[in-house]
């Protein structure tokens, strides 16, 4: 286990960070570097707790099951909380646990970082970032 009670150091090996038994950079990247992971996390930091359909909305240009796979991927890092808040109909909600919301430094220098270097061209809908 590391130092941080966070991912174990065993789940967390990689080739690509080469000469390193255990790298933090490379674990935190496999946690959150997957193409949605960054975006789901952002919207939830803006809007709070969000139903499914309110957050594929949010999110924009996921399928379903893609934004099904990355929650239930993110749930099991221990990113996202999974709330059922009915059950007829059935009502699910999802939050950022603590771990979650202490990605917030890191999703705000991503965003500063985008608005600096980064411009859509013209034929970019600036809606879909």
């Amino acid at each position: 286990m590391s130092d941080s009670g966070g991912v174990p150091e065993d789940e967390c090996l990689a080739v690509w960070c080469a000469g390193d038994d255990w790298c933090a950079v490379t674990c935190a990247m496999d946690i959150i570097g997957k193409k949605w992971h960054p975006v789901i996390v952002h919207r939830l930091l803006q809007h709070g707790a969000l139903r499914f359909n309110e957050l594929s909305e949010e999110v924009g240009g996921i399928t379903n099951k893609m934004l099904s796979q990355s929650l239930k991927d993110l749930e099991e890092k221990e990113l996202v909380d999974r709330e059922v808040v009915s059950e007829k109909p059935v009502a699910v909600e999802y939050s950022l646990t603590e771990r979650g919301q202490s990605l917030e430094p890191v999703i705000d220098s991503l965003e500063e970082w985008g608005k600096t270097y980064l411009r859509p061209t013209e034929d970019q809908d600036q809606s879909v970032c």
